[in-house]
């Protein structure tokens, strides 16, 4: 992809700072991600990374420092506020419907975006075409299949992908993913894999993930953050940064990069 020199990136974190009870999670960290990008966010434990991932996402409001999606100021916007904008992210324990079928989820979804009343009954015309798009995004998480089955009978994976439909459900153009595979096995995890390289290669889309797997970030990333200690300690591809000393100091003793 060949970018324009002169254009603001798509999404930029200026100088962003949070602190909690006077804890400095993140301490002026900067992030300029380009249109399309698939963008890392690694550190070890107690690096800020979720922290700094929560400010560009509006889970938190960030002490000082600004972000801008579109060169459009959103730090203080509201969830739904960014989402209208085309933004949506997925959290690390999934937010999701355990007690519906994955069809119903994803149908909250879609009739919450269209400004449609939840209801368990069809909708008409409306409800043909808004049955229509739960089957497309279904298929594009792998998950047609299983439509009719209850969430919490699912894979700890599978029930991640119904998280990552639902965020497709408000039509994106930013997905930010809270550690994907936390918790997840071998098979869920090139699943999830597969479908977070077809949101950038089908659909275009920009991603932001924060992830402790390396293979991952690795097979994926077209950028990698680092963190530690609330600052940014490397940034650059993801061989670069996985050898930079600085981060094999700071995951030594906390946690292994491997298969790097």
């Amino acid at each position: 992809m060949t970018a324009n020199a002169n254009a603001a990136p798509f999404l930029r974190a200026k100088d962003v700072a949070l602190s909690f009870g006077g804890v400095k999670a993140v301490a002026g960290v900067d992030l300029d991600v380009a249109e399309r990008e698939i963008v890392a966010i690694i550190g070890p434990n107690g690096a800020g990374k979720t922290s700094f991932f929560n400010a560009l996402s509006g889970f938190f409001y960030p002490d000082s420092g600004t972000v801008t999606l579109r060169g459009q100021d959103i730090t203080r916007l509201r969830n739904f506020e960014r989402i209208r904008l085309g933004m949506s992210r997925t959290f690390q324990t999934p937010s999701i419907f355990a007690e519906l079928t994955v069809r119903e989820n994803i149908m909250m979804g879609l009739q919450a975006q269209a400004n449609v009343a939840f209801s368990m009954r069809g909708l008409g015309a409306r409800g043909k075409e808004l049955a229509g798009r739960v089957d497309e995004l279904l298929d594009f998480v792998q998950l047609r299949s299983m439509k009719e089955r209850q969430v919490a009978t699912l894979s700890h994976g599978g029930q991640r992908l119904v998280e990552i439909a639902m965020s497709l459900s408000t039509s994106p153009s930013c997905v930010l993913l809270d550690e994907p595979t936390a918790g997840l096995a071998a098979a869920d995890t090139t699943r999830i894999m597969e479908v977070v390289r077809d949101l950038h290669d089908r659909l275009g889309l920009t991603v932001i993930f924060v992830e402790h797997n390396m293979r991952f970030v690795s097979a994926l990333a077209n950028s990698v953050l680092c963190m530690n200690r609330g600052k940014v300690i490397a940034r650059g591809t993801p061989a670069a940064v996985l050898s930079d000393a600085q981060v094999r100091e700071a995951y030594l003793g906390s946690e292994e990069i491997v298969n790097v």
